[in-house]
């Protein structure tokens, strides 16, 4: 016997329902982080809107392109199922830093996101062409952050 109470929208609930549980099962791995970028205030911005995402997320930052692959390269630390690259950084510059990245047979598969406050779209063309899985601007408030990391840990690799 059918339920009276079920409404034409029953299976779209059923399927959100799923979908839901879905999301919430993948969110819980633990998923590591690196962000690469010399602005203190941007770091501690981004690591407390992506614990906003999920607190399971293990963040880990570095404040330099040397800094990042000395992390990248110990083989003690995880390889991070994401590295966020601030293109803008003095000396050793994030495209410098990602072509190393992309170059380290460990590291290759790991999708690299670059933020920047460039808007150049060639310079994003050829990022890609380096290897980048996304170029994007550079969020400034907590919820552009949220945003951001939301999309991109939520998208299939």
């Amino acid at each position: 016997m059918a339920n009276a109470d079920a409404g034409p929208n029953t299976g779209l609930l059923v399927y959100l329902t799923y979908r839901t549980i879905q999301l919430k099962a993948r969110k819980s791995t633990d998923m590591t982080i690196l962000l690469v970028d010399d602005d203190e205030d941007d770091r501690k911005l981004f690591i407390d809107a992506t614990k906003e995402v999920d607190s399971t997320i293990n963040c880990f930052s570095a404040s330099d392109g040397m800094e990042a692959l000395a992390y990248l390269r110990d083989d003690q630390n995880d390889v991070p199922d994401f590295i966020f690259l601030d293109l803008r950084m003095p000396g050793f510059s994030g495209e410098e830093c990602l072509i190393e990245i992309k170059q380290e047979p460990r590291m290759a598969s790991v999708p690299v996101i670059v933020y920047t406050t460039s808007r150049d779209v060639q310079e994003s063309v050829r990022l890609k062409h380096l290897g980048a899985a996304h170029f994007a601007s550079k969020p400034v408030s907590p919820e552009e952050v949220y945003y951001m990391v939301s999309f991109i840990i939520g998208e299939r690799w």
